[in-house]
């Protein structure tokens, strides 16, 4: 079942992924992707600039050879999955990060020199707009 949510930019965390490639939950039963839609928020809370960019949580972005995979859009841009992230404020640090440069952009390309560490090497796929392609 599809949810409505606003329109605007966002991370779609997958609230099921993998606590790491060799875990599937903490100790406590918790999912990676769980912890790191959490990370984010409490980032969110402390820093009132992340809040522009949704923490949004979906089960099962379908990119399960990977652990903690995001999905980071905004409307008529680019969008991208990454994943492999360890859950926590480091990660949730740098895909927001990110996810802000995204939403600033004109077409969701964040030029490589403005990526957080963070976010190297965490890309998987990139995805265009609905009506569009990049050509």
């Amino acid at each position: 079942m599809l949810t409505p949510v606003e329109p605007g930019p966002s991370v779609v965390v997958c609230n099921t992924c993998r606590l790491s490639a060799d875990a599937r939950e903490d100790g406590q039963g918790r999912r990676g992707g769980a912890l790191l839609a959490e990370a984010m928020r409490a980032l969110q809370a402390k820093d009132p600039a992340l809040q522009a960019v949704a923490v949004q949580e979906m089960a099962c972005l379908f990119a399960c050879q990977r652990h903690c995979t995001v999905h980071i859009r905004a409307p008529g841009k680019l969008g991208y999955v990454l994943g492999d992230f360890e859950p926590g404020e480091e990660a949730a640090r740098a895909i927001l990060d990110y996810a802000l440069r995204h939403g600033e952009s004109a077409e969701g390309q964040v030029p490589y020199r403005q990526w957080p560490e963070g976010v190297k090497g965490h890309f998987i796929t990139r995805t265009p707009p609905e009506g569009f392609i990049h050509a």
